[in-house]
Parts: C-alpha cells; structure tokens; sequence
C-alpha cells in the first residue's frame, strides 16, 4: 500500500526518489524475502522507474498494442509471409 501511495502521489522526480528509497529501507528491515524479487526489479530499472515521476507518462498504450500484435500472430499460428501480416495487421489496427 504505501508503493501505491508514492505512485499516486504527485511528487517531483527527487522527492519521488526519497520516498522510494525509504521504503526499500523499511521493506530490508521488515526481513521478508518476499519483497527482495520486486527490490531487485526496481534496482535493475531504477533510472526508467524514476522517469514516470517526470511527466507521470508510462507505455500502457505501447504495451497494449503489443499485447494485441501478439494475439494476433497467435491466431495464425505463426508469420510465414511477412508483407501479408503487416498488411493485415495495418487493416486491422488502422
């Protein structure tokens, strides 16, 4: 809960790097290993995590187009014909 209240707070990008870096404090003191995996992610992609804080931007669209790319390709079984897929893919998303 208090992740999501440092999200949904409208900080500036060091205040933002403030609170996290006090929970990751209390999450280490907290002792679970629970929590060390979601830690560790955040470490590994710090930098990119901290740039939501600049525009409070995030690449849902992105992702949902990529989420629908990819049912689509499924659907086929497979891309044999490249050309045709993109041309279809253009009909279906334009």
């Amino acid at each position: 809960m208090e992740l999501t209240d440092i999200y949904n707070a409208k900080s500036h990008i060091n205040a933002a790097r403030l609170k996290l870096a006090r929970w990751f404090d209390k999450v280490d003191r907290f002792g679970t290993d629970a929590f060390y995996i979601v830690i560790d992610t955040f470490h590994n992609h710090y930098e990119t995590i901290l740039n939501f804080f600049v525009n409070r931007a995030t690449n849902a669209a992105a992702e949902s187009f990529n989420a629908k790319v990819k049912a689509f390709r499924v659907q086929f079984r497979g891309v044999s014909d490249i050309p045709f897929f993109l041309f279809r893919l253009m009909k279906l998303c334009a």
